[in-house]
């Protein structure tokens, strides 16, 4: 069909896909207690994406033009799989090689129980703020506090939780990483005013979380966990494994490699064949042994059941599954951008907003929205940064509140839907779905809310100076 027939769609053919995605997902995940490995999420993603096709064929596409979307959609995810690969591979390499267990096992014999969720979020955010990754620290030490706190007797989901948030908001302060640099860029905005504007909310989000954490450690504290159990987990690793303190330098190399500024993708493969090296000379493995735990992950064979399932895990077969789920939901998403669906929705979430606060609260639940139904914390910078740029400017709105906005709730409500790329991403890294930790993750819950909170009460929210305005109508930055 021509370009001239193609129609707008409308708000209420734009949410068809949309309510029916989630009447499809609440039956299969609800309904059902179908789970991301019994096919609760893909399969009806992969549904969503055949009624947003059959919408956009209503309006006027031609099934090559809505493929052309889908396939689209797809290859934005593409280096993110092929990271989730390598992950897999680091994983099991790093466990057979004696590395992961090393870390769990030093852990053992240092954090306390009562403040681990605590140290497990700070960790991750110092980790993060060093290397600009989320994924590369949930995906290297990550993996090995959540083994700790397994043999704590503390919950995965809850762990997980720390993990994220520390994770997320070393991201979010960090000027190496990638949505960080996105996000300002997107607004109108330089990277290092970004940085400083998002501490504003970053900072106290953090504070609370890490309150939040204590007091649930608190309950970890004396008696709840037998020392004879842990002196048992102890001598079966060390048993198991050649445990030295030389090990630990291997995670370490990769953090020094993010730092300075190797790609994450080459810096997690180097990771991957340190510990595949590792694992030969310091665990005396085959090459034949090495190669099966990067395809097929460990396989514990201790005897004791707690390390046994504590480290059967890892290996790139493992994360096809989450790969697969990444494809679905992102070739929905694309079907629905291509259409100019996603634009109609946030068009109309747009009028509704009349001022400061409830301008910040429709970006909020946009980029929020956005990732849920277009799975990708890119686009869900992207997209609302685009809508809602020249919106903040005719409120005389700095651009670096819309920066600020972008990164607190598209970016960091990323990992809290489980078909979104982030989501499935640290569900398969971690081993805990992203439905489990969501409500541990506290940082990422609360970072939005104190954003609409400023919002309404006129917090930090700065205003353009007309200079500054002057200046950035002359350049085109806005219109």
């Amino acid at each position: 069909m021509e370009q001239s027939e193609k129609r707008k769609p409308t708000l209420f053919l734009s949410l068809i896909p949309v309510l029916i995605l989630i009447m499809m997902l609440g039956y299969t995940i609800i309904g059902l207690g179908l789970d991301i490995e019994t096919g609760g999420s893909h399969i009806p993603l992969i549904l969503g994406a055949a009624v947003a096709s059959f919408v956009s064929v209503y309006l006027g596409y031609s099934w090559k033009e809505v493929q052309s979307s889908l396939v689209k959609g797809i290859t934005l995810a593409l280096s993110a799989c092929l990271i989730l690969m390598i992950i897999g591979c680091l994983i099991g390499t790093w466990i057979i090689s004696g590395i992961v267990p090393a870390m769990i096992y030093y852990g053992l014999k240092m954090i306390a129980p009562s403040v681990f969720l605590v140290t497990t979020c700070l960790i991750c955010a110092v980790v993060s703020i060093s290397t600009g990754s989320s994924w590369s620290t949930a995906g290297t030490v990550g993996v090995a506090l959540i083994g700790i706190g397994q043999t704590m007797g503390i919950p995965p989901a809850m762990v997980a939780g720390a993990i994220i948030s520390g994770a997320y908001f070393g991201d979010k302060m960090s000027p190496l990483s990638d949505t960080t640099n996105l996000a300002p860029a997107t607004a109108g905005t330089d990277l290092f005013t970004h940085v400083r504007h998002m501490a504003f909310t970053g900072v106290p989000s953090l504070i609370i979380a890490l309150i939040i954490f204590a007091i649930l450690g608190f309950q970890y504290s004396g008696g709840r966990v037998d020392p004879q159990d842990v002196n048992v987990m102890l001598n079966t690793l060390d048993n198991t494994f050649n445990i030295s303190p030389w090990l630990l330098l291997a995670p370490m190399l990769v953090i020094f490699m993010v730092i300075f500024k190797i790609p994450a993708l080459p810096a997690l493969l180097g990771g991957a064949i340190i510990g595949g090296i590792v694992a030969g000379i310091a665990q005396g493995n085959s090459i034949s042994e090495i190669i099966q735990a990067g395809m097929n992950g460990y396989k514990g064979n201790s005897g004791n059941e707690m390390v046994d399932s504590l480290l059967t895990r890892g290996g790139l077969s493992s994360m096809m599954n989450t790969i697969a789920l990444i494809f679905a939901a992102l070739a929905f998403g694309g079907v629905m951008e291509g259409s100019g669906m996603l634009e109609c929705i946030a068009a109309s979430i747009l009028k509704l907003a009349r001022s400061v606060g409830s301008l910040v609260t429709a970006t909020v639940l946009t980029c929020v929205g956005m990732n849920i139904i277009a799975p990708d914390q890119y686009l869900s910078i992207v997209v609302p940064g685009r809508m809602y740029r020249n919106a903040f400017t005719k409120q005389k709105l700095h651009p670096k509140n819309l920066s600020r906005l972008l990164e607190g709730s598209g970016t960091l409500s990323s990992p809290l839907v489980p078909w979104n790329t982030c989501g499935a991403f640290m569900g398969g890294v971690l081993g805990v779905s992203a439905g489990a930790y969501f409500m541990f993750a506290f940082f990422n819950l609360l970072n939005p809310v104190i954003c609409i909170i400023f919002g309404f009460a006129n917090i930090t929210m700065h205003k353009m100076t007309d200079d500054e305005e002057k200046q950035m109508l002359e350049t085109g930055e806005i219109k």
